[in-house]
């Protein structure tokens, strides 16, 4: 929004001495506000990059953890790990101190596009694999499994080993039917559990950055011309 007038003392204080028309910065613009780059009304630019970044650290954690190593609790692990790092870099990219409900905002959009691709990911997965099962196993493993394709095949694979056996027992898992619920049923868990984890690790260095003194402008610019 921008105020015109040819002269000063009748266009007032939006029009600087020489007539050129001066921008309405908003009430953000009350302190560390008005220099800032890349500033949306509830997003920062930054924050979007940031939420870019996040979802290449799903997909990296998701191959890592879900295909290569394979390992669940490390999926886990490194859900709140990467809120806390995508949550500090929303901010920092955007160069965003004030006021508070800005940090919170970019480090939890960043955080859930972090964490709802992780999730939907490492569930895509699991779903592939169990999906894809087609019951193939070496002739030094016992041979091919008699199955029909899918959850059928994965639940006949588990129900050999006994404590695999009991442990679905006692989630209520006693045949394919149910094996199937039970897929179904925890991936939908993970999806909400990863991506909560995610998001909550990305508000907490947003609610550091908030109690911290924020920078004066001079100081943001410094950092503006340092970066470019």
């Amino acid at each position: 929004m921008t105020f015109e007038g040819p002269r000063t003392e009748e266009a007032g204080p939006q029009v600087d001495p020489t007539g050129a028309p001066v921008e309405d910065a908003g009430p953000d613009a009350e302190h560390t506000g008005s220099i800032r780059p890349g500033e949306g009304r509830v997003l920062d630019r930054g924050a979007i990059y940031a939420a870019m970044v996040g979802l290449g650290m799903a997909v990296t954690i998701a191959i890592s953890f879900g295909l290569v190593v394979a390992i669940q609790m490390l999926v886990f692990v490194s859900a709140p790990l990467a809120g806390l790092t995508i949550g500090w870099y929303a901010n920092h990219k955007s160069l965003r101190w004030r006021p508070r409900w800005r940090l919170s905002t970019n480090a939890a959009f960043a955080g859930l596009v972090t964490g709802l691709s992780l999730a939907l990911l490492y569930v895509a997965f699991r779903l592939l694999f169990i999906y894809a099962d087609s019951g193939y196993r070496p002739e030094t493993m016992g041979g091919q499994i008699d199955c029909a394709n899918g959850p059928e095949c994965t639940y006949v694979r588990l129900i050999e080993d006994d404590e695999r056996r009991e442990a679905l027992a006692e989630e209520g898992v006693t045949d394919v039917d149910s094996y199937t619920s039970f897929v179904w049923r925890t991936s939908g868990e993970w999806v909400l559990q990863l991506t909560g984890f995610t998001l909550i690790g990305a508000l907490v260095p947003a609610g550091i950055r908030a109690w911290r003194p924020a920078p004066s402008d001079e100081e943001i610019e410094a950092e503006i011309a340092a970066a470019g």
